[in-house]
């Protein structure tokens, strides 16, 4: 990451627009601010906050890893969020000022992980506990920014602390659970120390405090337990027939007394806080793993781990999708040709298509257990073509996604790449065997004219030439060939190609891959013309050159997407907010906008700054 920040210092960044992603694997990761009109979600290192009126997006970068809890103070004025690092680092825990959408403080204190945060009720206090290899709790002082006092968070005979909560009028009171473990705990402020009192213990993942003499927790079991905050003791517990399948995640009292609880198996509950039998139910895609309410919880909004935002009403309970989103690795993404309004990209099960200025779903296209390496557009807008592993290619209409034409046995160990003529009438695929086919398509049916040979490992990219007469093909055997139909040149490397792009005049060619690379080529000949370092770490996955051929993109294992001026082989400007590798990057039809996509499921628009003459 020091090595990432270097290089983006020294020249100047993409302007990020536009984020596609949500982590639904955060618990209680999904916040609505209390000003109602925001909603706030940790996406990899990045804090996002969305206004719910018109979709704009702004980011807080600071955190140097993935952002592993989120609070949000009773009075809106800060946002605390903790990360996880790596074993014997410490995991930072930023309190950003919500009005500046600055950081406010950075505290350092936990080993390896922040696993949850809670502030006190009247923002004196942030309480913090670290993850399975820290396992304290420390509480600090939000005006001084200091650490008060800390202590283990669970007794050596019970298994590690989960979640903490502060009580909603005290600020001296907070409830810490997990496997095992049930503490309430006190901060003696005089004696700077935080004294705990065992409750009756389970399973527990959630804690929620309702009027300060009860607080309830939901169980790994599906069980919900309600303790009284005075004796300690248990009250009741329940329900007592039909338990939440694959455990309670989340839960949430309303003014009414009665509970949202969201299950591990993708079930929203509103339950009577009295015997916790369910009043109403609704069953959304992923697991439940936020729950947050606007104001007094008229509406409420529900993340779940299929990456999915939804808001409810508590009268008509019905759920709103507001948000999709990838929940795994994007492989690829794709203009049609000439119009830059909309783009598809794919990933594990499906394809989906998106509008390109309000980043909302257009269309999405399920195929289960699969996963679908490329795709593109036909020149004519008619059809997505696709490769999949299980060994087939796909053509879908664009419009509702319904298949077209199937391709079986296409490659014996995978489709990995493809590619479609000008024309609209052939197909180029690879394989994961290193053979490159030819198909020709027609309405209902299709023919293999053409097997190419040539490489001896996974075919990871082809580019067809405007005369449609000869490709050039990328493969993970270090070598980039160029095929008129028939072999033609071959350009060597010891390097793991995985992508390889034509300069619009074609003739030229730009390669890169593991060794970090950027190579020049002559098509002609195959003659190595210049090399560029690429990547200070990580290979590049995925470059794009603009219609004029002046600039080109790349992105990689940096996390780093880099604009380069094509001639002079200098980067002109860097664009961050990446937080797993980007797996590709395409330059849009128009040249205004840049989209990234990444191995966490993120699709990323970049929009240049005016000095960059791609405008």
């Amino acid at each position: 990451c020091i090595a990432m920040a270097e290089d983006a210092q020294e020249v100047p960044q993409i302007a990020l627009e536009a984020v596609i992603g949500f982590n639904g694997h955060v618990f209680s990761g999904l916040k609505v601010h209390p000003d109602k009109e925001h909603i706030i979600y940790p996406l990899g290192c990045t804090v996002i906050i969305k206004s719910l009126r018109s979709g704009k997006q702004t980011f807080l970068h600071g955190h140097t890893n993935n952002v592993s809890c989120i609070s949000v103070s009773k009075s809106g004025r800060y946002i605390a969020s903790g990360q996880v690092t790596f074993m014997g680092f410490k995991a930072d825990i930023i309190i950003w000022d919500y009005e500046k959408k600055e950081i406010y403080a950075r505290l350092v204190l936990h080993k390896a992980r922040v696993e949850d945060l809670s502030f006190s009720p009247n923002d004196k206090y942030l309480v913090s506990l670290g993850g399975q290899d820290d396992g304290s709790i420390v509480v600090w002082n939000i005006e001084s920014k200091e650490a008060i006092c800390g202590s283990p968070a669970s007794a050596q005979s019970a298994g590690h602390c989960l979640t903490i909560e502060y009580t909603n009028l005290n600020d001296e009171i907070f409830v810490s659970a997990g496997n095992g473990t049930l503490r309430v705990w006190e901060l003696d402020l005089a004696n700077r120390k935080i004294r705990p009192t065992e409750c009756q213990t389970g399973q527990l993942k959630r804690i929620i405090p309702n009027d300060d003499n009860y607080f309830y927790c939901g169980t790994t079991s599906g069980d919900i337990l309600k303790v009284n905050l005075k004796t300690m003791l248990l009250n009741s517990c329940g329900p007592v027939k039909q338990k939440f399948s694959k455990g309670v995640n989340t839960l949430k009292v309303l003014k009414t007394g009665d509970l949202l609880v969201g299950s591990g198996d993708g079930m929203l509950s509103l339950c009577s806080g009295g015997n916790f039998k369910t009043i109403k139910s609704v069953q959304l895609e992923g697991g439940v793993t936020s729950v947050t309410l606007r104001g007094d919880g008229q509406q409420f909004y529900v993340g779940t781990e299929a990456a999915q935002i939804y808001s409810l009403g508590y009268i008509d309970f019905k759920p709103e999708l507001i948000a999709t989103n990838h929940n795994s690795a994007v492989k690829d993404v794709a203009f049609p040709f000439g119009t830059s309004e909309l783009f598809a990209t794919c990933s594990q099960n499906d394809i989906r298509v998106w509008h390109t200025e309000s980043s909302k779903e257009l269309l999405r296209i399920m195929v289960p257990n699969i996963t679908c390496n490329a795709l593109g557009f036909m020149q004519d807008g008619r059809s997505i073509f696709s490769a999949w592993n299980d060994g087939k290619i796909r053509v879908f209409t664009p419009e509702s996604g319904k298949l077209k034409l199937i391709i079986h046995n296409a490659h014996s160990m995978g489709v990995t790449a493809i590619a479609a003529t000008n024309d609209c009438k052939r197909i180029v695929s690879g394989g994961g065997e290193g053979q490159v086919r030819v198909w020709e398509i027609f309405k209902d049916s299709y023919r293999l004219i053409e097997i190419m040979k040539e490489h001896k490992a996974t075919v990871n990219c082809i580019k067809i030439k405007s005369n449609d007469k000869e490709c050039v093909t990328a493969s993970s055997d270090g070598a980039s060939s160029n095929n008129r139909h028939l072999m033609n040149q071959m350009v060597l490397s010891n390097t793991l190609f995985n992508v390889v792009c034509y300069h619009p005049e074609e003739f030229q060619i730009i390669t890169s891959g593991t060794d970090r690379k950027i190579g020049y080529w002559e098509v002609y000949d195959g003659s190595a013309i210049r090399e560029l370092e690429g990547s200070l770490s990580g290979a590049i996955n995925g470059m794009h050159i603009s219609e004029d051929g002046k600039y080109f993109v790349t992105g990689g294992d940096d996390k780093l997407l880099k604009l380069w001026h094509y001639s002079d082989g200098e980067v002109t400007h860097v664009g961050v907010g990446h937080s797993g590798s980007i797996t590709n990057v395409r330059i849009c039809p128009n040249s205004r906008c840049i989209v990234s996509t990444s191995a966490d499921g993120a699709i990323l628009r970049h929009t240049q700054f005016s000095s960059c003459s791609l405008y």
